[in-house]
């Protein structure tokens, strides 16, 4: 299980790697908000998204890595690991399911990665990668269940509340759960008067339910947030989160779709859909976080033609 001693091991690896991200108070979009956001800009990270930091410690503290990796994912996971071996000269292999976005198929092999396209789904996808990575004795590497990504993202979390410990809450966008369990471990040790609050998709709310219940379960994935689409909940974010989580909101994507134009209009900001859930959770919850101290985390800008498109439509009243 990952600790804080984790953590700031791996902010002293990525100090070498990568500088500390922006954060920034809008005033303009604070006044819309009803409470003092603080954004923090993981859209500015070298693959568009926080989880960067998770590949790059993964791969620092590989003793093996000539061995080579595999890893699955539609997306910014898979840019993850391929520019983290890309940095060390490891041998990489990325399976996307079938029909895959030409852009991130693109974006993975300009890192230097071999693209496998394989499965109708991620779940069959990460049964590919499996064999995969036994074809080719590789190691292979979950989207979440490594001690190591979560140590990883959890730099992302020192980073805020060393910026800003008064923080009356930090509200994350919810995928797999390395995010969130994160920030529940930095906030445990930094400031534990801080809540942790969970955003994720009511079109894909695997890890929601998950937790709600205490159990693992699928759920259908019909979200069109691409960062946000997982069918399934992972075992070492939800045993963190169990204990830890402050609370986990469901949004819309019609509330995540406005929340990425007041990003646009209000900070100056590409957002993701994922990278724009914590601020419809926020919105969404507007009574709840009126004139509190918030951190939103945009947790990445790589928004695709379509998503652009739609997000520059007029609107009408």
């Amino acid at each position: 299980m990952t600790d804080m001693r984790d953590i700031l091991q791996a902010a002293s690896l990525l100090a070498r790697h990568i500088p500390p991200t922006p954060m920034w108070s809008y005033p303009v979009l604070n006044a819309a908000a009803g409470a003092e956001l603080w954004v923090k800009h993981e859209n500015t990270q070298p693959i568009g998204a926080f989880k960067v930091r998770g590949g790059l410690t993964l791969l620092a503290t590989m003793t093996d890595r000539d061995r080579g990796v595999v890893a699955y994912s539609t997306g910014n996971h898979a840019q993850s690991v391929a520019y983290a071996a890309r940095m060390f000269g490891t041998p990489c292999a990325i399976v996307m399911p079938e029909n895959p976005n030409p852009a991130k198929v693109a974006a993975v092999e300009a890192l230097g990665a071999t693209v496998v396209v394989g499965g109708a789904t991620m779940v069959e996808a990460a049964d590919v990668a499996r064999a995969e990575a036994d074809r080719l004795g590789r190691r292979l590497i979950s989207p979440a269940d490594e001690p190591e990504i979560i140590a990883g993202v959890g730099t992302l979390y020192l980073e805020i509340l060393l910026q800003r410990p008064d923080l009356d809450a930090i509200v994350v966008p919810v995928g797999s759960g390395t995010g969130a369990a994160a920030a529940c471990l930095v906030a445990r040790a930094l400031a534990p008067g801080c809540r942790v609050i969970g955003v994720q998709s009511a079109a894909a709310p695997a890890a929601h339910d998950s937790w709600r219940l205490g159990e693992m379960v699928l759920r259908p994935m019909k979200t069109r947030v691409d960062g946000l689409a997982t069918g399934s909940a992972y075992a070492l974010p939800q045993r963190v989160m169990r204990d830890l989580l402050t609370d986990f909101l469901l949004v819309t994507d019609e509330e995540i779709r406005a929340a990425q134009r007041l990003m646009l209009t209000h900070a100056h900001t590409l957002a993701e859909g994922a990278g724009a859930a914590a601020l419809a959770g926020v919105l969404n919850r507007r009574a709840e976080f009126a004139g509190t101290k918030v951190a939103i985390v945009v947790s990445g800008g790589n928004a695709g033609p379509a998503e652009l498109a739609a997000l520059l439509q007029p609107q009408h009243a």
